[in-house]
């Protein structure tokens, strides 16, 4: 119990910092022994939803109609099965798997499974067919270093193909190593710390993170990240791109 009101959580009108500890579940019709966590939704300003999803029995179901959102999975822990209208997927820890719009869906998860989704409206481009459904593993694809910096490195998780209006990457710090400059543009960020710890500026803000925490960053809103601790510091992080304003 918090006896005098405390927590990390800090929601501005630009940015979001989200701590485990003001966590609260939401239950969906169809839902079976799932339970979802809304942590980023257009209720505060954002165009995507952000959603951590854990499953309480092996006997469970997390279905998703078939509409004009499109998805995209990582799976953190554990090991889910997706269903799909002519197949289903085994994805297990690190499986990361992208979804076009108009595809129903439902997720089954183990006991141990968290499940980070992604979800906002497709936006089409004239005589270009929304990308395919797209997955692999993340412990599969290289680290890039960024910008020439060796010690922070960058996995590109989905094609980089005009088709796909958005990217879901990891981002790997070894400690005291930072984003070279703080990033000003046109790219909503949510974020989802995986391991270590460092400080995120947030426009004027500089906010403590941890492992479990997650970010909201609106368009222009200026960022910067140091990692710090005793081991690398990873998140994952979704972002719009490849459409004109």
């Amino acid at each position: 119990m918090n006896l005098f009101g405390q927590t990390r959580t800090s929601v501005s009108s630009r940015h979001a910092l989200i701590a485990p500890d003001g966590h609260v579940p939401s239950q969906f019709p169809g839902w079976e022994n799932a339970t979802a966590i809304v942590i980023i939704s257009p209720a505060m300003g954002a165009k995507l939803s952000q959603i951590l999803i854990t499953f309480k029995a092996d006997s469970n179901q997390a279905p998703f109609p078939s509409d004009a959102h499109e998805h995209a999975l990582y799976i953190e822990s554990g090991s889910c099965q997706v269903t799909l209208p002519d197949r289903s997927l085994d994805l297990p820890t690190t499986s990361f798997l992208y979804l076009p719009p108009h595809t129903p869906f439902t997720l089954h998860g183990s006991s141990d499974a968290r499940i980070t989704l992604f979800r906002k409206i497709y936006q089409p481009l004239p005589d270009l067919a929304p990308p395919p459904i797209t997955h692999g593993l993340a412990s599969d694809v290289p680290g890039e270093p960024f910008l020439g910096f060796d010690n922070a490195r960058l996995q590109t998780l989905l094609p980089l193909d005009p088709a796909f209006d958005l990217a879901i990457n990891i981002f790997t710090y070894q400690p005291g190593a930072t984003l070279p400059f703080v990033e000003t543009h046109i790219m909503e960020h949510g974020l989802l710390m995986l391991q270590g710890q460092g400080i995120y500026r947030l426009e004027d803000a500089y906010y403590p993170v941890q492992a479990g925490d997650a970010i909201w960053m609106a368009p222009y809103c200026p960022q910067w990240f140091v990692a710090m601790g005793a081991v690398p510091a990873s998140y994952l992080y979704y972002k719009d791109i490849h459409r004109l304003p």
